[in-house]
């Protein structure tokens, strides 16, 4: 997790949300009933304002079905509980891919980079954070692995997930982008990168997607839940960022 304006805190408040992130994951996870599987979690890292960690795969139906919901209602509580203080936005990635014990590879690489996205950041940036307090973007391979399994855990629809194409650095994969509660009938499209290409009669771009639509053909393997793996087996790589760093520009 990793606090929005994070820098703009005093070092009390540093501190304070330093000390909150492993709990409001515990409890968040808690609730999708997945702690058994936090509590083997591996190559766990706390970066100050953010923590990441590597979790089994079998547990992407709770993650993307119950896990951003749960967390939304922490985050909630943690503010009702404290109002005077700044109120904190999360943005979580999930994707899917092997990775050795270190977790490096590949799939972190890609993870990261979702977590990246303007359009991502740009969500809660226009948030209102005492409304909005948790934005999740997932990959198309993991969207694929849920909404095609039949498995999904949790009561969240496919058009809760926005599709657009994400363009990082060298990166640019389409990915799906979930805000828990939300209708994205309701959103500004011009927000998202079109997944379309010029067109050379006329120049003109494709139109912005609206709501998901159902994938194609489902891609096999497990997740990422921030950084995470096992040497030989595919792990959950799931990355929450507070948003509050400014000097980020999030």
């Amino acid at each position: 997790m990793d606090a929005r304006n994070f820098s703009a805190l005093d070092s009390k408040g540093m501190q304070q949300v330093n000390a909150d992130m492993q709990p409001l994951l515990s409890e968040a996870l808690s609730a999708s009933n997945v702690s058994a599987h936090w509590e083997r979690r591996v190559f766990g890292q706390h970066a100050g304002d953010s923590y990441v960690a590597g979790m089994d795969p079998e547990i992407l139906p709770a993650l993307v079905g119950c896990f951003p919901d749960a967390l939304r209602q922490t985050l909630a509580r943690r503010r009702a509980a404290a109002p005077a203080s700044t109120p904190l936005q999360l943005r979580v990635s999930i994707h899917v891919g092997p990775l050795p014990h270190t977790g490096l590879g590949v799939p972190m690489v890609h993870i990261h980079r979702l977590l990246e996205d303007d359009a991502l950041r740009a969500l809660l940036n226009r948030a209102n954070p005492e409304i909005t307090n948790t934005a999740v973007i997932i990959s198309q391979r993991v969207y694929e692995d849920v909404f095609e399994s039949g498995c999904l855990n949790g009561e969240v629809l496919p058009d809760q997930f926005m599709q657009h194409l994400v363009k990082v650095k060298k990166f640019e994969q389409p990915a799906y982008v979930h805000i828990p509660g939300f209708d994205w009938r309701l959103a500004d499209p011009d927000i998202f990168e079109p997944l379309g290409t010029t067109d050379a009669a006329n120049g003109q771009m494709a139109p912005a997607p609206g709501p998901s639509p159902q994938p194609t053909s489902p891609t096999p393997g497990t997740v990422n839940f921030s950084h995470s793996g096992e040497h030989g087996t595919q792990a959950y790589n799931l990355q929450a960022h507070n948003i509050f760093d400014t000097g980020r520009g999030q």
